[in-house]
């Protein structure tokens, strides 16, 4: 992409992901804490198969999720945004713009989750209209529930996936609604 947004608030840059992001991603979401929450073990491939719909999502669409950057440090410590994903859910759920946050365990309980899905979640308003968001949450990560909440996403059901997994469903209303 020539035109990718990159965002900055206090604490962290938001960019597109890079192909030097796939490394420092598989590491967040290969570790127990951080992987817990999300779904079935998975292997490398399926962590790389993540990455690759999170990217791919930036050049059909034109949004996708940020890679986040540290300000001070420049380290990867996660990714979160916005992304058009097909979850196998059915209609109201796939092929819907769907927000995600996956943050370095050492890293949860600081508010840079919040800070990054504000900053994300403003962006993708501004550039692609008022939209209805899903997110999808394990059911037991009471934090990444209280974080869907603050960030304006209400209860919406629950679902599981082709996979077997149980989630917890949230939308984000448009203004409109």
């Amino acid at each position: 992409m020539t035109d990718a947004p990159l965002l900055v608030t206090e604490r962290l840059e938001l960019w597109v992901p890079q192909r030097d992001d796939i490394a420092p991603m598989l590491a967040i979401v290969d570790d127990p804490e951080t992987g817990r929450y999300l779904g079935r073990t998975a292997t490398a491939a399926d962590h790389f198969a993540r990455f690759g719909r999170n990217a791919g999502s930036w050049l059909l669409y034109g949004y996708g999720s940020f890679v986040l950057r540290e300000r001070a440090s420049g380290e990867v410590i996660g990714n979160a945004g916005v992304f058009h994903s097909w979850r196998g859910l059915g209609e109201g759920f796939d092929d819907c713009p769907e927000a995600g946050w996956i943050l370095r365990s050492d890293r949860s309980g600081q508010g840079l989750a919040r800070e990054a899905m504000e900053a994300a979640l403003d962006w993708f308003a501004r550039t692609q209209g008022p939209q209805r968001v899903f997110c999808m949450i394990d059911p037991a990560n009471d934090r990444s529930i209280a974080l869907a909440t603050k960030l304006g996403f209400e209860a919406h059901g629950d679902a599981e996936l082709p996979g077997g997994e149980a989630v917890r469903l949230f939308v984000r209303r448009r203004p409109d609604d």
